[in-house]
């Protein structure tokens, strides 16, 4: 084998980490965002269960509605924005 080959997988290597995310920053973005709308969502079922045996007052369970649906309007107008950009990107000419 070619020691130049050699020579330039070892440095592909050696600069991988450096283009790779950091563990200990906690993700991208759309990661925490992610989360915290699952975290919404599961919060909002947990308090409808609760309201359904008669555990949580009513007030709790509209609350908890509430956020639960400003959450998802919030992920599909992101949506919708992402595939209208989406659509904007294909009409461009080459």
């Amino acid at each position: 084998m070619d020691l130049g080959a050699i020579s330039a997988v070892q440095k592909y290597t050696a600069s991988r980490p450096a283009t790779e995310p950091k563990a200990e920053e906690g993700g991208s973005m759309f990661g925490k965002v992610a989360k915290d709308f699952a975290q919404t969502v599961a919060q909002g079922e947990a308090v409808a269960k609760q309201a359904m045996v008669g555990d949580a007052d009513p007030h709790a369970l509209v609350q908890a509605l509430a956020q639960t649906e400003l959450a998802v309007e919030t992920a599909v107008t992101v949506r919708n924005k992402v595939v209208e950009a989406y659509q904007e990107i294909l009409r461009m000419p080459v």
